[in-house]
Formats: structure tokens, sequence, C-alpha cells
């Protein structure tokens, strides 16, 4: 029987990085970003970069004798944007497909307990 990993997923709707880490999460197997795939800045964020990176950390995590991981999903967070980015569902597509067991499927973007004020003013961002 293989080990198993925690792949975290940062999904913005800017970048992805993806993450594969031991179950400890100290570790660090693979890393891709969606920088490191595609040559324009306007694509790191694409469903296209998120499958490309993590067609290349699930490979990464396999030749290192990976066989199952479990996922964490995370956004940018804070007050006004706490929805992952569009390439979330491509990465966790690729890395089962890549061959990689799936475990658990988390969410794990921060939500604020109401620390900072929210830029924009008292009237909010007026366009």
């Amino acid at each position: 029987m293989g080990k198993w990993g925690i792949a975290h997923i940062f999904a913005s709707y800017n970048d992805i990085i993806i993450t594969i880490t031991d179950l400890t999460g100290a570790e660090t197997i693979a890393k891709c970003s969606g920088g490191m795939v595609v040559k324009a800045c306007r694509e790191e964020g694409s469903p296209y970069a998120a499958m490309q990176a993590a067609t290349r950390a699930a490979g990464a995590a396999l030749e290192k004798g990976f066989e199952g991981v479990h996922i964490k999903v995370r956004a940018p967070g804070g007050k006004n944007d706490q929805k992952p980015g569009p390439g979330a569902q491509a990465a966790i597509r690729m890395i089962a497909r890549a061959g990689l067991k799936i475990g658990r499927i988390e969410e794990v973007t921060p939500i604020p307990h109401d620390g900072c004020k929210a830029k924009g003013g008292r009237r909010g961002r007026r366009v």
C-alpha cells in the first residue's frame, strides 16, 4: 500500500498554486503554479494552466511513491473574495486523471470574523 498526502490547491482569479505535502503538511513533495506552465500572465489562473500544473505536481508525487491525496481547496478569502477561481475544478479533475486516488475534498478558505475594515469607503466602490 502506497503513501497518502495532501494536495493544497490555492485558486485565485489571477493564479493557481498546487502544493502536495505529506499527511502532516510539514514536508513538501511537489509544487507547481500557473505561472510555471503558461507564458502569458493573463492565463495563469485559467483552467488550462490549472490542468497543466496539476498534472505536473501529481506526476512528481506518483514518482515518489504516493498513491492518493486528500484535497484542500483554498481561495484568497477576506471580505470580498471568498470563491475559488476557475482553475480549482480543473485541477481536481486532473489530479484524479493522473492516477492519484482522491480521499477527502475540503474547503479551507479563510473566513474573516470581522477583523479589518473592507476597502472602498463608506459608500463602497463607485464605478
